[in-house]
C-alpha cells in the first residue's frame, strides 16, 4: 500500500502549529509591502520584539542598514518567482542590542485566483557558523604566536594593494642574531623575543598600517598612501627604540636589535618585495641594527 502525504486543511494548519511551536526556524508570514502579518514563537525566542502597535514591522526593519538591499532583493524575486529556495544571509540587531547572524528563505504565497498576496519566509540563526568561519579563518590567517597576521595574509594584502592602484611602501623587519638567542637561551626565551617584538610594533605603528610576520624572525609592515620619505621616519623610529631599551624577556634584560628596509609598492608582487628583500640583506651587510631604503630605481630616458 502506498503511503500518501494528502492533509485537510485542519490537518496542514496543526501541522504548521506543530511545526512553528516546536522548532528552532521562525516561520514569518509578510505582505506584498514585506511588512510582518505573523512570526512564529521562535522569532521572540530569538530576542526581537513585535511591538504592540497597529502598524507590523517591516521585516526590513529587523536586518542591519548594510544588508537591507540584498534582503529587499532577495523578498522581491521571491514575490516575483525568480530564485525560489536561495538562502541569504544577514546580521540584525535584536533586542539585547547585540548583532547576530541569519540566514532567510522565502516564497510567495497566492490566493486562490493564483494572485501573489505575499510571502512565507523561514529565518534561523547562523551566528555559531559564522563564528565557526571567523575561527577557520583566523586560523588560516594569523600567525599563533604573535596574533599578528601571517604571511599568507601578508600576500594577500598586498596584492590588494597593487591590484587597486594604492599607494604606499613595504617594509621589513629582521630581529638580528635571533639564532644566536635561541641557542644561548632557549627557544622559549626566542618565543618571547618575537611577542615583545610584536608588541613594539603594534605600538610604534599607526592604526592603518598592516603588521605581519613572515618568518622566524621576520616581519612585514604594509604602510599604505604613505611616501617613502614617511616611512623612513617611521621605521626609523622602531629600530632606533628597540635599540636603546634593554627588553625585559623572561627573568633577563635583552639587548635586541632589528635591521630593517623599505621599498615602495610597485606594480608586481615579486619585485616589490624582491626590492625590500635587497635592502634588507643591505641593512645586514652594513653592520645591522639599521634601516635601508632599496635602491633608487633608475630613470627612464627617451
Amino acid at each position: 500500500m502506498t503511503m500518501g502525504m494528502n492533509f485537510t486543511v485542519q490537518e496542514t494548519s496543526a501541522l504548521y502549529g506543530l511545526l512553528a511551536e516546536s522548532s528552532s526556524d521562525v516561520i514569518l508570514k509578510t505582505d506584498r509591502e514585506g511588512f510582518i502579518v505573523h512570526a512564529s514563537p521562535a522569532f521572540e525566542r530569538m530576542g526581537f520584539r513585535i511591538p504592540g502597535s497597529l502598524i507590523s514591522p517591516n521585516l526590513l526593519d529587523i536586518v542591519e542598514t548594510s544588508h537591507r538591499d540584498i534582503v529587499g532583493r532577495a523578498l522581491s524575486d521571491a514575490l516575483d518567482g525568480r530564485d525560489v529556495g536561495k538562502w541569504v544571509e544577514f546580521p540584525a540587531v535584536t533586542a539585547d542590542e547585540r548583532q547576530h547572524w541569519f540566514e532567510i528563505q522565502a516564497r510567495a504565497l497566492r490566493d486562490d485566483e493564483g494572485e501573489i498576496y505575499g510571502a512565507l519566509s523561514i529565518m534561523r540563526s547562523i551566528d555559531e557558523r559564522r563564528q565557526l568561519k571567523d575561527q577557520l579563518f583566523a586560523a588560516t590567517y594569523t600567525d599563533p604566536l604573535t596574533g599578528l597576521t601571517n604571511r599568507a595574509a601578508f600576500i594577500s594584502m598586498l596584492e590588494h594593494m597593487i591590484e587597486s592602484d594604492m599607494d604606499g611602501c613595504l617594509a621589513l623587519f629582521s630581529i638580528d642574531f635571533f639564532r644566536t638567542i635561541n641557542m644561548k637561551y632557549g627557544q622559549s626565551t626566542g618565543d618571547e623575543v618575537l611577542r615583545v617584538f610584536a608588541d613594539l610594533l603594534r605600538e610604534m605603528l599607526r592604526a592603518e598600517d598592516i603588521i605581519s610576520r613572515i618568518g622566524s624572525e621576520r616581519f612585514a609592515v604594509l604602510l599604505p598612501r604613505t611616501s617613502t620619505e614617511q616611512a623612513q621616519a617611521i621605521c626609523h623610529r622602531v629600530v632606533t627604540t628597540l635599540a636603546e631599551l634593554r627588553q625585559k624577556v623572561g627573568e633577563s634584560r635583552l639587548a635586541i636589535t632589528a635591521s630593517a628596509s623599505i621599498a615602495h609598492i610597485g606594480d608586481n608582487l615579486d619585485r616589490t618585495i624582491e626590492r625590500a628583500e635587497l635592502a634588507l640583506f643591505c641593512a645586514k651587510a652594513k653592520g645591522r641594527n639599521r634601516l635601508e631604503l632599496e635602491k633608487e630605481r633608475p630613470v627612464a630616458t627617451h
